[in-house]
């Protein structure tokens, strides 16, 4: 059993639904205060009542556009105001437009860089001297399967960024080292999100069939594994990247998923 992280500030960016969803759950659940970030203010006040139903922890918001670096400092003197500190950091935030190679823009790179890599690195920097303050600082990336591990058309640009975000990730976490500050990431595979309903049942079939599991992960295993690298018992782990993914990447063909019947 992890050790409580009962009243542990932890900011969430990208937040107010899907994955930052899943994970902000899980922190408020164990009694954290979670500062939500995100751009849209419907979603981010709904997010917050669902969240502070649950329990001891608290759910609060801010809206921010992690692509803008004086936004993020907005987030973290927030953050520091209303929960007194900062203890963890899931930078999340991300977006996925698709864009085939042959026809992709500078602006399509631009808006997914902007947002994966260095709205990251914005968010971290932000954040650094509450985490390093904390003693105990946590900082936990959003990757994907996509980019470091396989392969999607359309997603060139998006792959590229979270292949960066691991880049970063293992620098980062040598660097953060002597202030007692860990650097994970977690790498989800195919996950049930809010906007998965409107894509229809086939096509979630056809996502199913292809993990040895045979279902989609939800956002709170997400939310779980985030919550394991913000723990004291993960405090000798940096650095490292966690697939989590019903074991989406290990069939090395169609024909290995076939003979699992």
């Amino acid at each position: 059993m992890l050790t409580p992280i009962h009243g542990r500030s932890v900011v969430v960016t990208g937040g107010t639904k899907g994955i930052g969803k899943g994970i902000a759950r899980i922190f408020a659940m164990q009694g954290a205060h979670v500062l939500l970030t995100g751009r849209d203010e419907a979603a981010a006040r709904s997010t917050c009542a669902e969240l502070n139903a649950l329990g001891d922890g608290t759910a609060s918001y801010v809206m921010s556009n992690v692509a803008d670096r004086t936004s993020c400092d907005h987030v973290a003197a927030t953050a520091i105001e209303r929960h007194g500190g900062i203890d963890v950091l899931c930078a999340n935030a991300g977006i996925f437009p698709d864009a085939k190679l042959s026809r992709m823009t500078e602006a399509d790179i631009d808006l997914v860089f902007d947002t994966n890599v260095k709205g990251m690195f914005f968010s971290v920097q932000a954040c650094l001297d509450a985490l390093t303050s904390s003693g105990r600082g946590r900082i936990i990336l959003t990757s994907s399967i996509t980019g470091p591990i396989t392969g999607y058309p359309g997603w060139s640009h998006y792959g590229a960024s979270k292949a960066a975000q691991l880049g970063f990730m293992r620098t980062a976490a040598v660097e953060l080292a002597p202030r007692g500050i860990t650097v994970n990431a977690v790498l989800p595979g195919n996950v049930a999100t809010e906007g998965l309903a409107d894509l229809g049942d086939e096509y979630r079939r056809s996502m199913e069939m292809s993990i040895p599991m045979r279902q989609l992960g939800n956002v709170e295993d997400i939310g779980n594994a985030c919550l394991y690298f913000a723990s004291d018992e993960a405090r000798y782990v940096t650095g490292q990247a966690l697939v989590v993914d019903g074991g989406q990447v290990l069939p090395e063909s169609l024909a290995a998923l076939e003979a699992m019947d």
